[in-house]
């Protein structure tokens, strides 16, 4: 997986230095959302789906008449929940922190009004919030990697709606100082809407 990601990040770096400084179109905007995200617990169970928010600036390359580019954007984002497990322990997962989604995008134009995108891309998630079993702090990634699939629409050149799903490539935490091999992932789907200026 982490030759796949090394391999992608380099083209996506080779795409944006290949684009001729004339065809480059960088267009900056505002993004938010809803984040529905899901606790998966080895050996324990899974939350229930939790929502929170993201939002920040973002900001987008594209290159005219082809329809391919990348996005970007530096976003506060909340996720995750506390939940009751299974055998009555308590899990504190909400996750604070700054997420870094960078899409590589393709757009299907359907006239200067309407495009329908599909994008992939890797998402980095730095958090500033320790995830708590049972009162206990347990060992919270400070650096989490996904990988986002995504796809929505543009329209009148301005709004852009969307929906993506956000793959852990790691996991979240681990609660082995607790109890033994429970580690968890979390799996988010995001719902979006983005101004761009």
């Amino acid at each position: 997986m982490k030759k796949i990601f090394g391999v992608f990040m380099v083209a996506v770096c080779c795409l944006a230095m290949a684009m001729p400084a004339q065809a480059q179109l960088i267009k900056w905007g505002v993004k938010g959302g809803v984040n529905m995200s899901k606790l998966d617990v080895k050996n324990v169970g899974d939350s229930d789906n939790t929502t929170g928010f993201f939002i920040g600036p973002m900001a987008e390359v594209t290159i005219p008449l082809i329809g391919l580019g990348i996005d970007g954007a530096l976003m506060y984002s909340q996720r995750g929940d506390s939940y009751t497990t299974d055998n009555d322990g308590t899990v504190d997962a909400k996750q604070q922190g700054i997420e870094i989604p960078v899409n590589l995008k393709y757009t299907f134009g359907l006239g200067s009004i309407l495009g329908i995108y599909v994008a992939v891309g890797p998402d980095f998630f730095f958090n500033f919030k320790d995830i708590k079993v049972n009162g206990t702090d347990v060992d919270t990634k400070k650096t989490q990697v996904g990988l986002n699939l995504g796809a929505g629409v543009k329209l009148i050149k301005h709004l852009q709606i969307g929906a993506n799903y956000q793959i852990p490539l790691g996991d979240s935490f681990s609660a082995s100082n607790i109890i033994s091999g429970v580690t968890g992932k979390t799996k988010t789907w995001q719902v979006s809407l983005a101004y761009i200026f």
